[in-house]
């Protein structure tokens, strides 16, 4: 189908590697060897839906471009079968991407590391620098899910509260099960809605830790240091795209913000001549 065949074809040349975080947990990380000498590392971050197998064209793109790419499959998340859609915490999801940026800091120090937050995955991306500053050298924020549109009724929040205290891994349905939300192209929509990996629910420990960390995120925004790019789009219907933007600007630091016309909430499901992967490493090549 379209650009998501072209994708599975591209995904012959991810290596996928395996992490052990402090804790005992073993994740998946999809790594996309730059093409070339790297230039930098690319570190990408999912959304609460999504997974690597999502992301395949883009990843092969910026390896072509030079980078050194890795995408991790959040834990129980993607291809991580163990604790399907669960997490102790949010602090520790945090910790799982410092302990895999630093394993990488510490294998070649000299390569700059950029860190690219998608939908959820720009919470952790932007909690991250509040939690373990100075750890990455930039900031991609793609329609980063920092002020939702698409939220639990409150009845609902009101009974994920109760059960993550009492039955913290009964699951609940992720508010983000329609594929249109994602995109307009009706291919991809169906690939959402057959892809086997894609987190369709979620425990309550992890949908209660996520409102915790947008708590959290009132006072990361005053510690971002490093530069960040941050795309938003016209038709977005799971990110409010002003108030995202007015968060992003608190940010003491050079931010570039960019606001494609006529695109939806996923990018990767733009059509292949669409510029925002080469809007990405122009930007990333300014900060080297």
């Amino acid at each position: 189908m379209g650009e998501q065949a072209e994708g599975t074809a591209h995904l012959t040349t991810a290596r996928i590697q395996t992490f052990r975080a402090s804790d005992g947990y073993t994740f998946y990380v999809h790594h996309y060897p730059a093409v070339g000498r790297p230039r930098a590392k690319l570190v990408f971050l999912h959304g609460i839906r999504s997974h690597a197998g999502w992301y395949t064209r883009s990843c092969a793109a910026f390896a072509g471009a030079g980078f050194d790419v890795y995408f991790v499959d959040r834990r129980g998340s993607g291809l991580n079968t163990a604790h399907r859609g669960d997490s102790p915490n949010f602090r520790r999801l945090l910790d799982d991407v410092a302990e895999f940026v630093q394993s990488l800091r510490a294998a070649e120090s000299w390569l700059p590391i950029f860190l690219a937050g998608i939908s959820w995955g720009g919470k952790l991306a932007v909690g991250l620098q509040y939690r373990k500053p100075g750890l990455v050298n930039g900031l991609v924020l793609l329609c980063p899910g920092l002020v939702a549109k698409v939220k639990p009724k409150a009845a609902l929040r009101a009974r994920v509260a109760l059960a993550s205290r009492f039955r913290p891994t009964r699951l609940f349905p992720i508010p983000l099960n329609e594929p249109e939300l994602f995109t307009a192209s009706v291919e991809s929509q169906k690939f959402i809605d057959a892809d086997p990996h894609g987190l369709r629910q979620a425990t309550a420990r992890f949908l209660f830790n996520s409102f915790a960390l947008d708590i959290y995120l009132r006072r990361a925004a005053k510690r971002v240091t490093v530069p960040t790019l941050l795309t938003l789009t016209e038709h977005d219907r799971i990110i409010v795209n002003d108030r995202t933007r007015t968060y992003v600007e608190q940010f003491p630091c050079e931010t570039k913000i960019i606001e494609y016309a006529e695109a939806h909430h996923t990018l990767e499901f733009e059509p292949p001549d669409h510029p925002w992967i080469a809007d990405v490493v122009k930007w990333i090549d300014s900060q080297l």
